[in-house]
């Protein structure tokens, strides 16, 4: 029978995840109400949104300093109330500066988040000794649907940024510092590699190929949160009602695909389940690229939500698998390929669309998607098997 500091540390840690999806949601569906709030130029626009992600890859490598003094769960604790403040800010502010300075906060606790999130989610894995860490990623894209749910209604209703932020936060905050106090850390890596002959460090050679994927991923999934909507209407002919759908459906089928993955792992092993995400990924990118018409497409994007989900939690777990001794810090440098993706995917596809054409400019993510498959066996571990074995559990404290 489970422990349950253990079960009250999964679930705290599955609301930090929800939480997490919906505040980011609720940030970048409304990017074109921030623009206009503060009235933020077509040419400067790009600027803000480029800032985010580069701050949050800072936020990362600070967090990665950070857990050498204190543990993740202190850094999750301080770091999602702030993500959460901010977005507020970005909201109630009417001046160029503010806008700056809450995106930029935005951004730099994000990173902080992302990271410590992911690196409680690894430990826990490791202390279960089965895959669950694709259930921890189904509750960011719980919270993802949820928040462009809410986003759809702030602009149906055409309510103010602030008006829209403020009942959120006012709910998510005081959940997530009450969940916060049954964060469950495990050994610090510091103490671990102490105490443990032989302890492997952190080296970014053999780290490069899991950065690679996830860098990979993030570029599939910037395409379909940044392209889908245009791609159906501009290149497939569809309404513009009709063109909203992709984002919708593939946000749903992530959440389906991540409820239903850790089984997948379990039975199957990481190992396969990635290159199985990596296929149907890669033919989603091939049926949009070759659609005739607007439902083709949305059978594409629903592929690719099948596929791409299960990639990302996956990434993280084989860093923690490859570097048992310091997988904190091993999981906040992969953290930051999730912002390099993100910053390359939407100008890469948007210039080679302008370039050549759209339909080509699906091509490339889709073969960048399936060079994961020359690195799927980075996913294994002859030590850790979660398809057929388990790991030794670790020793946890509550946070």
């Amino acid at each position: 029978m489970t422990d349950p500091r253990l079960r009250h540390g999964r679930a705290s840690l599955a609301v930090s995840f929800f939480a997490q999806g919906m505040a980011f949601a609720l940030l970048v569906t409304r990017i074109p109400a921030i623009q206009d709030r503060y009235g933020i130029s077509d040419g400067l626009l790009p600027v803000f949104l480029a800032a985010v992600p580069i701050l949050a890859g800072a936020g990362s490598v600070c967090t990665e300093q950070l857990i050498k003094r204190v543990r993740p769960s202190v850094v999750l604790r301080c770091a999602q109330p702030a993500v959460l403040l901010a977005l507020l800010g970005a909201g109630a502010g009417d001046r160029m500066w503010q806008a700056a300075l809450s995106l930029g906060a935005f951004g730099l606790s994000v990173g902080a988040l992302d990271a410590s999130m992911n690196m409680l989610g690894v430990s826990l894995q490791r202390t279960y000794g089965r895959s669950i860490m694709l259930g921890f990623h189904a509750s960011y894209s719980l919270g993802g649907i949820g928040g462009a749910s809410l986003a759809w209604v702030g602009a149906h209703w055409h309510l103010s940024l602030l008006v829209s932020y403020l009942p959120v936060v006012a709910v998510l905050l005081p959940v997530c510092l009450v969940a916060s106090r049954w964060y469950v850390d495990g050994e610090p890596a510091a103490e671990v590699a102490q105490g443990a002959p032989g302890a492997k460090p952190v080296v970014f050679r053999l780290l490069l190929p899991l950065c690679l994927v996830m860098s990979f991923a993030y570029i599939g999934d910037s395409t379909v949160s940044n392209w889908s909507a245009k791609y159906l209407q501009d290149t497939l002919g569809s309404s513009e009602q009709l063109s909203t759908v992709p984002y919708n459906v593939y946000m749903v089928t992530t959440l389906l695909g991540r409820a239903a993955g850790d089984f997948g792992v379990r039975r199957f092993g990481a190992v396969a389940v990635v290159r199985f995400g990596t296929v149907l990924a890669a033919a989603g990118f091939g049926v949009v690229a070759l659609a005739p018409g607007p439902w083709v497409g949305m059978a594409g994007f629903t592929l690719l939500g099948f596929g791409l989900c299960v990639i990302v939690p996956q990434t993280f777990a084989a860093a923690g698998r490859l570097f048992p001794e310091a997988s904190d810090a091993a999981v906040a440098r992969l953290n930051i390929f999730n912002y390099v993706g993100f910053l390359v995917g939407s100008p890469l596809v948007g210039a080679l669309g302008d370039a050549w054409s759209y339909r080509g400019a699906m091509l490339v993510p889709m073969v960048l998607v399936l060079l994961s498959l020359v690195y799927a066996r980075s996913f294994g571990s002859e030590a850790a098997r979660y398809g057929g074995g388990h790991e030794r559990p670790r020793t946890v404290d509550v946070g």
